[in-house]
């Protein structure tokens, strides 16, 4: 028979040292995420929505796992709360700020990320964040971010499947992510980047790495490993698909099952990946917790600690609300731009085609004929506006779902992307105006003889041309922090793609941004507002979106 003591009792859980703290830190979190909110839903909402980050659910439990097993590493530690902590996350919360007017999901969910990752040493002191530090970091695969590299990927998709069908013998016909083959018309989509696999691989890379060896090289070279095969097999992957329609008359690995086929095949690669990994694995090392802290804690030091971290992280909050106060005024319609002369503006079908850009509080669309020498009597240049004010998360000029043709648009298949200029004749701007230029087609399996279209465009931050994306989402903030709005614009342009199609855009912009800047300054000004055009005639022939056969995706 044996007795169990009262002080046997206390010594089996939790050291009388570690009660206030872990308190302080639970409440600290709670206040951190309600704070922030609105950034951590919004990072949840794309688990939810997105396929390609709904494994981020796992992140959270697996974390608190991980900091469970080191449980007897950090119990003998006595947590030693550092106030001064409070300093970098005002700085933490500043650069959150910045993003949060820039409207930059990745940036705002890192930050915050990371300002949950810093109050652990700010609460129980930098030895128990040390002891702790992978389950930390492994909180920052919460954040949903890879989308950018999704024009890399696919682009090197697209060129490997078209390298390895030539290699099989196969005729190809290439332009951009679109390529035919005997058999059909195949296209490099979203879905086909790889992204996804390159995500996953790489979380679960991680994390078997740290389990399965405890060498920093043998770890970093397994990750390395882990993101370079999913990769590799994606371009595998797409080359079978295409291969077994092609073999098959189109009847196997098209539409939805050859999605279905590709996560069979990024099943086995991990498989694959986990018994090679397996073949290096080294044994667990013996934990050996320190010897026990018997300095006595800092008294009333984890609530000095928890009001330093509290204002800091609340200041963010509290600047964010007072430089938003009060609201730019609404836009009814955006002005029409007069024709110059030479050219006539025209009506505007009601199918006419419209870019891939939504959340714009205005928008105006027209279309001109120009000179006979820059083109055929009934070539048109379209005009398309769209202004931007009070731009949030859902609705902003500058976004990855923004472009000119979408990846997953059926009509239409982006050829070529580039950038030019021209030099105005008139208006605030004597320099070259840049623009970024896109090469379009109808998705049409007589890809010769389909219709193309010639399109430019140019993001305008509150008076400003560029073209680069990230620019503008910076120079957009900063214009906001030093409250002169968030005022921006789409200008686009396009044009039935011939031989002259270049030099009319080229004639038309020199000659009309004069006017379409001074229009978009006036709306940003205030000034007067001019009743938008009247409705579209029917039966006007234009330039119009031509509904083209769409192909498999690969």
């Amino acid at each position: 028979m044996s007795a169990t003591t009262p002080s046997a009792l206390q010594q089996r859980g939790m050291p009388d040292s570690w009660r206030r703290p872990l308190v302080v830190l639970v409440l600290l979190v709670i206040a951190l995420l309600l704070l922030y909110r609105h950034t951590a839903l919004g990072m949840v909402t794309i688990w939810w929505r997105s396929g390609t980050f709904t494994h981020a659910f796992l992140v959270p439990p697996i974390a608190l796992w991980l900091a469970w097993r080191r449980r007897a590493m950090v119990a003998p530690l006595t947590p030693r709360p550092l106030p001064w902590l409070a300093l970098p996350l005002v700085a933490l919360g500043a650069v959150w700020l910045f993003a949060d007017f820039a409207a930059i999901n990745a940036v705002t969910q890192f930050t915050l990320v990371a300002m949950l990752v810093l109050l652990v040493p700010a609460v129980l002191g930098w030895r128990v964040a040390r002891e702790m530090a992978f389950p930390l970091g492994f909180l920052f695969f919460c954040v949903p971010v890879g989308e950018f590299l999704l024009p890399q990927l696919m682009d090197w998709t697209a060129k490997f499947t078209v390298v390895a069908l030539r290699l099989s013998g196969l005729p190809v016909y290439q332009e951009g992510l679109q390529f035919i083959i005997p058999s059909g018309q195949w296209s490099v989509v979203e879905a086909c980047s790889g992204v996804r696999y390159l995500i996953a691989s790489g979380m679960v890379g991680t994390l078997y790495a740290y389990l399965s060896y405890h060498s920093t090289r043998r770890r970093l070279g397994f990750i390395a490993f882990a993101l370079a095969l999913p990769l590799v097999a994606n371009w595998a992957r797409a080359y079978l698909i295409v291969m077994i329609g092609h073999l098959s008359g189109n009847t196997l690995a098209v539409g939805v099952d050859h999605l279905i086929y590709g996560w069979v095949f990024f099943g086995i690669v991990m498989l694959a990946m986990f018994l090679i990994g397996a073949r290096w694995a080294q044994p667990d090392l013996p934990l050996v917790p320190p010897p026990r802290d018997v300095a006595a804690p800092a008294t009333g030091a984890a609530w000095t600690a928890a009001a330093a971290v509290l204002l800091a992280i609340a200041l963010p909050i509290a600047a964010g609300g007072w430089l938003r106060q009060g609201h730019s005024a609404p836009i009814a319609a955006l002005p029409a731009v007069p024709a110059e002369p030479g050219w006539q503006d025209q009506v505007v079908p009601s199918d006419a085609w419209e870019p891939d850009f939504e959340g714009a509080n205005a928008r105006l669309q027209q279309e001109f004929t120009g000179p006979a020498q820059v083109g055929a009597a009934t070539a048109r240049v379209g005009l398309h506006l769209q202004y931007f004010r009070d731009q949030d998360y859902e609705r902003k000029l500058v976004s990855s779902s923004n472009a000119a043709v979408s990846a997953e648009d059926k009509r239409w298949a982006v050829t070529g992307r580039g950038q030019t200029d021209f030099a105005p004749l008139t208006g605030a701007s004597a320099a070259p105006v840049p623009m970024l230029t896109t090469q379009v087609r109808a998705s049409s399996l007589d890809a010769v003889n389909a219709p193309r279209m010639l399109v430019w465009h140019v993001y305008w931050i509150n008076g400003r041309p560029m073209t680069s994306a990230w620019q503008a989402r910076v120079r957009g903030a900063l214009e906001r922090l030093q409250g002169r709005g968030d005022d921006a614009a789409l200008v686009l342009v396009y044009t039935e793609a011939d031989d002259q199609a270049a030099q009319r855009l080229t004639l038309f912009l020199r000659q009309h941004w004069g006017t379409i800047d001074a229009q978009l300054r006036r709306v940003r000004d205030g000034g007067a507002v001019a009743t938008p055009p009247g409705p579209s005639t029917p039966g006007v022939q234009s330039m119009r979106s031509v509904q083209g056969v769409p192909g498999a995706s690969t």
